[in-house]
């Protein structure tokens, strides 16, 4: 996904489901500038990456 939805999905009310090399993520962050975001990986608070927004799938949609 583009670094602008990314930020979309970051600022919303509503949950989506993102994916991260097959595995569901929760986005904890989004640097705009640099195109990358910070991710949790499998609800698991301890297990963080950053990874390039392009990365990152938006599942059903």
């Amino acid at each position: 996904m583009d670094t602008t939805r990314a930020k979309q999905i970051y600022d919303s009310d509503q949950t989506f489901s993102v994916m991260l090399d097959g595995d569901s993520v929760w986005i904890e962050n989004v640097d705009e500038a640099n195109g990358m975001a910070t991710v949790q990986v499998g609800g698991n608070p301890v297990n963080t990456k950053t990874v390039s927004c392009d990365r990152l799938e938006e599942q059903g949609h």
